[in-house]
């Protein structure tokens, strides 16, 4: 998608995500890459924050996502990001890349990641 986006990577979050039980018990650290599509054209006109997208509350929002309520699958927190981004109608799509770098796979690995869009159905 071309346009004007939004890029938060790297947000490091602790949470209790996974399918076995010292994974809820214990937690770990989740990694959150997020690029956003929206229109920055009023933001610019005004040079205020309030027609934009403030990527301050945004890395809250997915925060309170990542370290809330136990999940078994990364997929249902990445799915849970997405949806609650998409909630802000100034964005038009979004990509989450949720990282489980130390997942418990017995075997040497850099990382586990979990991708999905949204994308805003064009108005007609």
């Amino acid at each position: 998608m071309s346009g004007d986006r939004i890029e938060l990577r790297g947000l490091r979050v602790f949470g209790h995500h996974g399918v076995f039980d010292f994974e809820k018990r214990d937690g770990q650290e989740f990694v959150v890459d997020l690029t956003l599509w929206t229109d920055f054209s009023a933001a610019a006109k005004s040079d205020d924050i309030a027609d934009t997208v403030h990527y301050g509350e945004l890395a809250d929002q997915v925060v309170a996502i990542v370290a809330g309520e136990p999940r078994d699958l990364i997929e249902t927190v990445v799915s849970n990001i997405a949806d609650d981004v998409m909630a802000d109608p100034r964005i038009r799509a979004v990509e989450v890349v949720l990282h489980k770098p130390f997942a418990p796979i017995a075997h040497t690995f850099e990382d586990v990641r979990v991708v999905t869009s949204r994308r805003r159905e064009p108005e007609e």
